[in-house]
């Protein structure tokens, strides 16, 4: 692909991302359902943090594109291809799918009914659909390099920890689970809900590291 398309690619996510977290921002003023943003306002749900996720990946990755001359080896790229393989990619996968694996089964565990009113169906298709073929586009516009797997893991595992600790801090707090889903288990289940979703986020990784490879090698 070219880099003009590679540019206007990147260029175009990112004002998407700015213009759907613009959007939730604004709803932060209006009378939404009770728990939805008390203590932390949208900062506790990890739609949102995926959402800025993705908007900081793009625009480095806007910005990088006009580097002039030889991109591979310069700081500001290899932070943009750890963002992506680390972060962008496995988690904005894992919201998507694990998003639309509970709602199938019942959407009041993670997304309750009373929030259509508030939040339009296009809404919830921009934070828990479009990520995914978004992502699979920047696989095929252009390829990353992929730090060390454990180094890899360790990130991974101190950032779902934090966001652990987040979430719990704020039950704590307020008394309110970010997702209604955690209220149903016992402290051992959230625990092993814990480790299996940092299963599943690490396949993910391993997965975009794949899918990197299998795509960038056939066209070389």
């Amino acid at each position: 692909m070219t880099s003009t398309l590679r540019r206007v690619y990147h260029i175009t996510a990112f004002s998407w991302y700015v213009f759907i977290v613009k959007s939730l921002a604004a709803k932060d003023g209006e009378e939404l359902p009770p728990g939805i943003f008390v203590y932390g306002g949208p900062w506790k749900y990890l739609t949102f943090l995926n959402l800025l996720l993705q908007m900081s990946f793009f625009v480095l990755a806007a910005v990088s594109d006009l580097q002039p001359g030889e991109k591979s080896e310069s700081t500001l790229n290899k932070c943009k291809d750890f963002l992506f393989s680390v972060f962008a990619f496995p988690v904005g996968m894992f919201v998507v799918l694990l998003f639309w694996t509970i709602f199938a089964y019942d959407r009041e565990l993670v997304y309750p009914a009373t929030i259509d009113t508030f939040f339009p169906p296009w809404m919830n298709h921009a934070m828990h659909t479009f990520v995914l073929p978004v992502l699979l586009g920047e696989v095929l516009v252009q390829p990353h390099m992929y730090p060390q797997t454990k180094h890899a893991l360790a990130a991974l595992g101190v950032v779902g920890l934090s966001y652990l600790f987040w979430i719990v801090w704020v039950y704590l707090s307020v008394g309110i689970w970010v997702y209604p889903l955690l209220g149903h288990f016992s402290t051992a289940g959230l625990v092993g809900f814990f480790f299996f979703n940092m299963s599943v986020v690490t396949s993910l990784y391993v997965l975009g590291d794949k899918l990197n490879s299998y795509v960038w090698r056939k066209r070389h």
